[in-house]
């Protein structure tokens, strides 16, 4: 059973984050899917509500890192502080394909253009993206914080 994820993936508040982030109308004239970082989310989360495992086999090398929409930085900001309070916290048992790394992930990439290291605190997260994106990490931390 160490396949299966902690009880408490909030995935309904998942989902609203995702649909909030999707550029689907104002942008996409028609859905890329996987071939968009908030897409290969929505797929990870559907598959997860399928079958609750804690880790996306291959997720993190599956993530599009060519996709360049803009996307809104106000949804991801809050989206990432929520992604945050999912995490368990689970320090060095951090796993990089974990299905919450992996969101944490696609939410980076359309908001900073890449993906941030994470030592599996999300704390100490905060605190690293202090100094490494102060604007954003404000918003972001509030969100937290709330």
């Amino acid at each position: 059973m160490a396949d299966e994820h902690k009880e408490g993936l909030n995935t309904e508040l998942i989902w609203k984050d995702l649909q909030n982030c999707c550029m689907e109308d104002s942008v996409c004239s028609q859905c890329q899917s996987e071939k968009c970082v908030i897409g290969y989310a929505k797929k990870c989360i559907k598959n997860f509500e399928k079958e609750p495992k804690k880790e996306v086999p291959g997720g993190t090398k599956q993530i599009p890192m060519a996709d360049y929409k803009t996307f809104d930085e106000m949804a991801l900001e809050v989206a990432i502080a929520h992604i945050l309070k999912e995490c368990k916290d689970c320090k060095e048992d951090h796993v990089e394909d974990c299905i919450i790394n992996v969101i944490r992930n696609c939410y980076e990439m359309g908001l900073f253009d890449k993906t941030l290291p994470y030592e599996g605190s999300a704390l100490q997260y905060l605190v690293s993206l202090k100094s490494d994106f102060p604007d954003k990490s404000i918003q972001i931390a509030d969100s937290y914080l709330k």
